[in-house]
C-alpha cells in the first residue's frame, strides 16, 4: 500500500528528530549562483566542510548575463554573486558548471538533462522549483539558504513530511494543448493554494501521454499549486530519454538501474490524503489575465468579473484587474502587447524551443514588440543551432541569447519597463516579477511566439 511518494522517502529516510522532522539523505545536491555565497560563507564561519563534494554541483543560471558575449562583469551587481560562487566551489571541491562551460545552464534544466538527477533519487536545491525533476520520477527538495548549508555539511536535509495528494489528469489533450496549458488549467481549477502542505503525484492517460519535458513542466508547477513536490512516476518513456546522459549509469550499472525504475510507482491499493481528478479532453490553451498564477482563462475566454466570484476574493481580483490595466467582460485574445519572453526552467528546453519556432518561421515580430529567446541550458542552445532554430528565431526579429534563468527570476536586471505588458513562458506572474510595473501573462511557448508576431494575445484557434 506504498505510494510512489512513500517508497523513495522511505528509501531515504535516516531518522525522525525530537521537533518531529525527519532526516532525509540526499543523493544529488545541486547549488545557484544566488545562495551558494551565502551558504560558502556559513561554512567557513563554522569551520565547517563539505561532507560529499562529489556528490554537489555547482552552477551559475540565476546571476548570470544572457546576452552574446557575456563576462562574469556584464551585470555588474551579478559579478560579486559570480566571484564567490567561483571562489567557494574551488574551496569546498564543488563541481562548478560556471559560463565557461559546455553544460552550464539553470539549475532545473540540466539536473535531469546531464541525469544528475535519477529516477527514485533524492535532489535538493535551494529553490521553490526543485520539483522539476518529479517529471523523471526524482524527488526535488527545496531548501530555504539556511539549509543549504545543512545538506552541504551533512548530505541530509530536515522535512516534515508531508500529506499526499494524486491527481490524475484524464481524457485526451487536443493537438494545440501544451503542458503548460494544463498545468495553468489545473490551477485555475483548483487554485494556487489547493496543494499546500502536500507531495502530489499526477497520473492518469494525459499524463502518460505528455513527453518526458513535458512532465517536467507540469512538476515545475506543482510550487504554484502551493505543494511542497511534484512526482510522476517513471516509465520506459523516461529510461530511453536518459539513456547516454552524461552522468547516467553505464553498461551492468545501467541495466540494474532500469530494472529498479521499474517499480517506482504507486501500488494499485495506495491511500492519498486527497485524490483528485478531472477530464482534459475540452481543453483549450490558457494563458494568466491577472497577478497570480490561478487568474488564468482559456484563449477564447473573457476576463472574469469580480462581481461573480467569492465575497472573500473580490477585492484580490479588483487589485489584479486594476494593476494588470483590464476591463472585466472583456476577451482576453486581442489584448496588445509589449514583449515576449520565451525561457525559464519551466520553458526553455528544446522541444518548447521547437515548438515556439514552429509557430514563427517564415514570419516576423510585430513592429511593437521586443521578443526574445533564451533557451535553458548550453545544451539546449547547441541542440537548437545545429537544428537551425536560432536562424529561424533571429530572422523573425528576435533576440537569441545565452542560457540563464534572465527575466524569470527578475535578480539579474533582465527584466521589462515599467508599462509593459510581457508574455511569458516562465512560472510566476506576481506584481513586479519581471520589473517593477512589468504586467505578466504566464503561457505556453506556442503561445507567446503568436503574440510576438500578431503583436496581441492571439486565440489560435480563432480569428483574433
Amino acid at each position: 500500500m506504498a505510494t510512489l511518494f512513500d517508497k523513495i522517502w522511505n528509501a531515504h529516510a535516516v531518522g525522525q528528530r525530537a521537533d518531529g522532522r525527519w532526516l532525509v539523505y540526499v543523493d544529488r545536491h545541486v547549488i545557484h549562483d544566488l545562495h551558494a555565497p551565502h551558504a560558502f560563507s556559513k561554512l567557513r564561519k563554522t569551520g565547517r566542510a563539505v561532507r560529499r563534494p562529489d556528490l554537489t554541483v555547482a552552477v551559475t543560471d540565476h546571476m548570470v548575463s544572457t546576452s552574446a558575449g557575456r563576462t562574469d562583469t556584464t551585470i555588474p551587481g551579478s559579478a560579486p554573486f559570480l566571484a564567490q560562487t567561483r571562489a567557494g566551489a574551488a574551496e569546498f571541491g564543488i563541481h562548478l558548471l560556471g559560463t565557461d562551460s559546455a553544460m552550464q545552464g539553470i539549475v532545473h534544466v540540466i539536473s535531469p538533462e546531464l541525469a544528475i538527477a535519477l529516477p527514485g533519487s533524492t535532489v535538493a536545491c535551494p529553490d521553490s522549483h526543485a520539483c522539476t525533476v518529479g517529471g523523471i520520477g526524482a524527488l526535488g527538495l527545496a531548501t530555504g539558504t539556511t539549509e543549504v548549508v545543512h545538506v552541504l555539511a551533512t548530505q541530509t536535509i530536515a522535512w516534515n513530511k508531508p500529506r499526499q495528494m494524486r491527481i490524475t489528469l484524464n481524457g485526451t489533450l487536443a493537438p494545440d494543448v501544451t503542458a503548460k496549458d494544463l498545468i495553468l488549467f489545473v490551477i485555475g481549477h483548483w487554485g494556487s493554494d489547493m496543494a499546500r502542505g502536500h507531495a502530489v503525484e499526477f497520473a492518469g492517460p494525459v499524463v502518460r501521454a505528455l513527453p518526458v519535458e513535458g512532465r517536467m513542466t507540469l512538476c515545475n508547477m506543482v510550487t504554484e499549486l502551493g505543494g511542497r513536490t511534484g512526482l510522476i512516476a517513471p516509465d520506459h518513456s523516461v529510461t530511453d530519454w536518459l539513456r547516454g546522459r552524461a552522468c547516467a549509469p553505464q553498461g551492468a550499472h545501467w541495466d540494474a538501474a532500469a530494472a529498479d525504475w521499474s517499480s517506482l510507482c504507486s501500488d494499485d491499493d495506495a491511500v492519498f490524503d486527497r485524490d483528485l481528478s478531472v477530464d482534459c479532453t475540452a481543453l483549450e490553451p490558457h494563458i494568466t489575465w491577472g497577478t497570480d498564477p490561478a487568474h488564468v482563462v482559456g484563449l477564447s475566454g473573457l476576463i472574469p468579473d469580480p462581481r461573480h466570484a467569492p465575497a472573500g476574493l473580490q477585492d484580490d481580483l479588483h487589485r489584479a484587474l486594476d494593476y494588470m490595466k483590464l476591463q472585466p467582460g472583456q476577451p482576453i485574445a486581442g489584448t496588445p502587447i509589449d514583449r515576449v519572453f520565451i525561457g525559464s526552467c519551466t520553458n526553455a528546453r528544446l522541444s518548447d524551443l521547437q515548438a515556439a519556432a514552429g509557430v514563427v518561421a517564415g514570419q516576423h515580430v510585430a513592429a511593437t514588440v521586443r521578443a526574445s529567446v533564451v533557451p535553458g541550458s548550453t545544451t539546449v542552445r547547441r541542440e537548437a543551432e545545429a537544428l537551425g532554430l536560432h536562424r529561424v528565431f533571429i530572422d523573425a526579429g528576435f533576440e537569441w541569447g545565452e542560457a540563464g534563468c534572465s527575466m524569470c527570476a527578475g535578480v539579474n536586471g533582465e527584466e521589462g519597463a515599467p508599462g509593459q505588458r510581457i508574455v511569458s513562458t516562465t512560472n510566476r506572474n506576481f506584481a513586479g516579477r519581471q520589473g517593477p510595473g512589468v504586467m505578466t501573462h504566464l503561457a505556453s511557448p506556442a503561445t507567446a511566439a503568436a503574440a510576438a508576431i500578431a503583436g496581441r494575445i492571439v486565440n489560435r484557434r480563432g480569428t483574433q
